[in-house]
């Protein structure tokens, strides 16, 4: 029903903007007509200004009549007592010889008299006259546009509405999904430890103690608590600590280090981090998420080929930290640079693009700070975090940083 209602708002503005132009010319046509009038009336006084021949100017003057007639103004000519001696170009049929047409066409002129003053002598006759057929049509112009801006304002309201809907639903949609994946790791460990806790003790291998086992059921749950945490804060308006950046980043890197050999063989993580780095202002579950999440994309990039990935943490501006994840993969395609962090949006296949929706949510809208793709190319991409620092005056804005070359 929405999509019927945009076509249908669409087809009207287009229609209507069709019937402007088509008007709007008619109006030149008409207006280019009254020029060349003009030019005829001032010809035809020129002839019977400079023509001795009285018949000459007698002719010259009927011909200036036809002409002001043929301009379609309403004209009236009334004499002494409001008698209609003469009118021309009515908007209806009167016949001056009789009561009712004499009465019809003053009831006319009492309405042009109010829209134009007469001109001529009261005591000989007046001459009445209305608005050319052009100025009525003008009139009708500025309603057009404001209709026209009306359709154009509904129509773009309409669009940005359903953007930003259909953006909420590739969120929700993606968000699910990475719930479902993240969930699904653990959930089939406990499922596997619950078909171990089936078997005779005296069947078990002897590592797969009931000790052994409680302690892996341990570790999954503690994942699956991790999960929970980190999607209720999502979610809400978490509060923001003071969080040491080194700790976040050694968590982080404990965290990925079982999972390189699996992702991608051959690749070294590596951090750079400043020791007189001063402490953020900032969840530090959601902001262990976000690193992890740009880390995971690093690995993806190069998946197969091996490579370096480096974390580094600085201190270069008053009241912000900045964060770099430097990987040497492929870098982002250039279509998707300008929308890598949209949800949905991911550069590998089979990717559901919520990872680095989640960094940006999280970077953000959370933690007030900026995130960006500061360069890629083949040589690798350089993602940048900004956050505020704690217990500092936040700027009123962040301070542009201009792209390199192979940047977006």
């Amino acid at each position: 029903m929405r999509r019927r209602g945009s076509l249908v708002l669409g087809i009207l503005f287009l229609a209507l903007l069709g019937w402007y132009l088509v008007y709007s010319q008619q109006i030149i046509r008409t207006l280019q007509a009254d020029a060349a009038t003009l030019t005829r009336m001032f010809s035809e006084v020129q002839e019977g200004m400079t023509d001795q021949d009285p018949f000459r100017a007698t002719q010259a003057l009927a011909n200036l009549q036809s002409i002001i007639i043929e301009s379609g103004v309403p004209l009236v000519m009334a004499g002494p007592g409001d008698t209609i001696l003469a009118a021309e170009n009515l908007p209806f049929d009167a016949d001056l010889s009789t009561v009712e047409g004499q009465r019809r066409v003053r009831d006319y002129v009492t309405r042009l008299a109010v829209r134009n003053p007469p001109v001529g002598d009261p005591e000989v006759a007046r001459m009445y006259f209305g608005d050319p057929p052009e100025l009525q049509r003008l009139r009708w112009i500025p309603w057009l546009q404001v209709a026209g801006l009306l359709l154009l304002f509904t129509l773009g309201v309409g669009v940005v509405r359903a953007q930003r809907r259909a953006e909420t639903d590739r969120a929700w949609t993606a968000m699910a999904r990475e719930l479902a994946h993240q969930l699904g790791t653990p959930i089939s460990s406990l499922k596997g430890w619950l078909e171990v806790l089936r078997l005779d003790p005296d069947e078990r291998p002897r590592e797969l103690a009931d000790s052994e086992v409680a302690l892996e059921i341990g570790v999954d749950v503690e994942r699956l608590e991790r999960v929970s945490r980190r999607f209720e804060l999502i979610g809400r308006d978490p509060r923001l600590d003071t969080v040491s950046v080194r700790e976040v980043v050694e968590s982080v890197d404990r965290y990925l280090r079982t999972r390189v050999p699996r992702r991608a063989r051959g690749v070294t993580v590596r951090t750079e981090i400043s020791d007189d780095l001063p402490e953020l202002r900032g969840s530090p579950v959601l902001l262990s998420w976000a690193l992890e999440n740009l880390l995971k994309n690093s690995l993806d990039a190069m998946a197969g080929q091996g490579g370096e990935i480096v974390v580094r943490a600085f201190h270069r501006e008053p009241g912000w930290l900045t964060l770099q994840v430097e990987d040497s993969g492929t870098g982002i395609e250039p279509h998707l640079r300008d929308r890598i962090f949209d949800p949905g949006v991911s550069s590998k296949s089979g990717g559901w693009g919520v990872g680095l929706s989640l960094t940006r949510r999280i970077v953000e809208h959370v933690h007030g700070g900026r995130i960006e793709v500061v360069r890629t190319g083949p040589e690798g991409s350089v993602f940048e975090l900004r956050l505020p620092v704690a217990g500092s005056a936040r700027p009123s804005r962040l301070p542009f940083l201009p792209l390199t070359k192979s940047g977006r």
